[in-house]
């Protein structure tokens, strides 16, 4: 098993930086996801640590070994890509087992080998057929398995799921999952879907334009995020933004959006007192406001006058698409709320769980 390193790493092409100064620590047995818009340079960053790109400049190593000369079949790492890349006219044993057989693996070592990732995966009755005759699901069982009997030290997926419908994708979400506490390996993973980042990652690394923006679990990520591209991008539907400045009004900091104003909690107050009298971005998200009949005990409730655009029933909850002034704001609320289009209703925006901005830099104001 292997920690994987990063030191200020970047890889240009021609004159865009892919990736720009990248410093990262993956410890042994972490499951690591790299998260971002398409474009962003997560999978660059991928393919420069399986050797499939050549990097510009920085170190990556593997453990303790530099492997930025060292030629993608030595670095002991299995890559799982976004296309299943199955040999049609292989049976499903033989497509997991042509990998060793390149690298002369015994005979004996690769009937064990193939037949413990066909178990580990559940695909021991597949292994006589042919790669047309599986379903999606089934073939990225055994692309994963290819890489399983590799037994490497490090495990590469390239959004592996995105051919996938999405029923099948939250199942093999859960099956990726328990496969790495089942081999405890270093997993490193790239999407472009909050979703899954959230929900298999130990931490998360969130790139855009090629930077590294913050690096932490997904719970912190989703409490207290470094910047407004993180806010934006971790959580579904995505945290509402407003334009807003912060004023005193006897002796109380209030945020002033312009259709509406809400005051900031007292302990909170502290940390914005620099930023009193200056333009700034609020931001509040959709599960953090209420129906005022349903507003959860104990919290800052500050009421909001909107007027409801369009609703959205979804069984266990309700969105909410709502209009105050020129903004709009989307909620997630009760389903026992009885809201309907063209309404003119009051909703709660939960204070203790709003985020602040600097317009100018976008870095949350703490």
């Amino acid at each position: 098993m292997a920690s994987v390193t990063y030191e200020h790493v970047t890889k240009e092409f021609g004159n865009v930086k892919a990736v720009n100064d990248l410093n990262l620590q993956i410890d042994d047995k972490e499951f690591l996801v790299f998260v971002g818009p398409s474009g962003c340079g997560k999978t660059t960053a991928l393919r420069l640590l399986a050797g499939l790109e050549e990097i510009t400049s920085g170190t990556i190593k593997i453990g303790d070994r530099v492997v930025n000369d060292i030629p993608p079949k030595d670095r002991d790492i299995a890559m799982v890509f976004q296309s299943y890349a199955l040999y049609p006219h292989m049976t499903v044993y033989d497509n997991l087992a042509f990998g060793l057989k390149l690298r002369k693996t015994p005979k004996e070592e690769i009937g064990r080998r193939v037949n413990a990732a066909a178990e580990i995966l559940g695909i021991g009755e597949l292994l006589t057929r042919k790669p047309r005759q599986l379903s999606g699901g089934q073939r990225q069982r055994v692309a994963v398995g290819r890489a399983i009997v590799r037994e490497p030290k490090v495990f590469l997926f390239d959004e592996p799921l995105s051919n996938l419908d999405a029923k099948l994708r939250i199942a093999m979400r859960a099956e990726i999952t328990k496969l790495h506490h089942r081999l405890g390996t270093t997993f490193i993973y790239v999407t472009h879907d909050q979703m899954e980042a959230m929900t298999m990652a130990s931490r998360i690394a969130v790139i855009n334009k090629g930077l590294l923006l913050q690096l932490d679990t997904p719970q912190m990520l989703y409490d207290k995020p470094d910047n407004m591209f993180v806010a934006g991008f971790i959580g579904s539907p995505a945290l509402n933004f407003f334009k807003a400045k912060l004023r005193k009004e006897d002796g109380k900091l209030i945020v002033d959006a312009g259709s509406f104003s809400v005051p900031v909690p007292p302990d909170r107050s502290k940390a914005y007192d620099a930023f009193v009298g200056k333009p700034v971005v609020f931001g509040i998200r959709p599960e953090d406001i209420y129906n005022p009949a349903f507003v959860p005990p104990g919290i800052h409730a500050a009421p909001v006058e909107v007027k409801v655009d369009v609703t959205e029933l979804m069984g266990n909850e309700i969105f909410l698409y709502l209009v105050s002034g020129e903004s709009t704001i989307v909620a997630r609320v009760d389903p026992r709320t009885d809201f309907h289009i063209g309404d003119k209703v009051q909703v709660s925006f939960n204070m203790d769980k709003c985020h602040l901005f600097d317009p100018e830099s976008e870095l949350a104001i703490r």
